[in-house]
């Protein structure tokens, strides 16, 4: 039950993350972008075939499925975790180089609950 609350977690934790582009002019959450993104999605396909976009949405979806799964795979959760830091590793990056520090702090609730959960997965693997 712990893993799945931590991976809930861990998908909450990764639509914090703030980006803001253009001198400060435009901004927004990735919860805000993935809803541009999702309504896209049907009118216009290709525009958001990119890589940055897929691999942390494909993240996401692999985290919220061992959400429902019963036989949990400890696989998928850290595959979606690994593919959602590709984006957060980039904004934290980006944050830092900028002296932006809403960035960089909207980055640290992911990697904090993301570092417990491998934490958690390792203490159950050492069990058995």
């Amino acid at each position: 039950m712990k893993t799945k609350v931590l991976n809930f977690l861990t998908i909450l934790t990764s639509l914090l993350g703030y980006l803001e582009w253009g001198g400060g002019e435009s901004h927004s959450f990735l919860f805000q972008a993935e809803a541009e993104v999702f309504s896209k999605l049907f009118s216009n396909p290709t525009s958001v075939l990119h890589p940055f976009i897929l691999i942390p949405l494909g993240g996401q979806l692999m985290l919220l499925l061992t959400l429902f799964m019963k036989p949990y795979t400890k696989f998928l959760t850290y595959a979606g975790i690994i593919s959602i830091a590709v984006l957060l590793l980039l904004i934290l990056l980006i944050g830092l180089m900028s002296m932006n520090f809403w960035m960089v702090l909207s980055t640290l609730p992911f990697f904090i609950v993301s570092t417990l959960s491998f934490r958690y997965q390792r203490r159950l693997h050492h069990k058995k």
